[in-house]
């Protein structure tokens, strides 16, 4: 389904950017990494739902690292968070 000349895929892509980009104005760090790690897990839906898993793959790759680093520090690591 399109909207706007936007195909669903798309939207997540985009969502996924602001996810991230919001993650970044947030203000503690424990907020900051729940919110990016949202825009991962939507960066990685993307990824896997993409024509082309060659393409993406990276995406996928530095998504995945980057939500369980937040996931370590969130988790593990609770100490830190200020």
């Amino acid at each position: 389904m399109d909207l706007f000349g936007i195909t669903g895929l798309e939207y997540i892509g985009y969502l996924a950017s602001l996810r991230v980009l919001l993650s970044f104005i947030m203000k503690t760090v424990k907020t900051l990494r729940l919110v990016n790690m949202m825009g991962c897990i939507l960066f990685i839906i993307y990824g896997f739902l993409m024509p082309s898993l060659r393409i993406v793959l990276p995406i996928i790759i530095a998504n995945t690292a980057i939500l369980l680093v937040n996931f370590y520090y969130l988790i593990y690591r609770p100490g830190l968070e200020k």
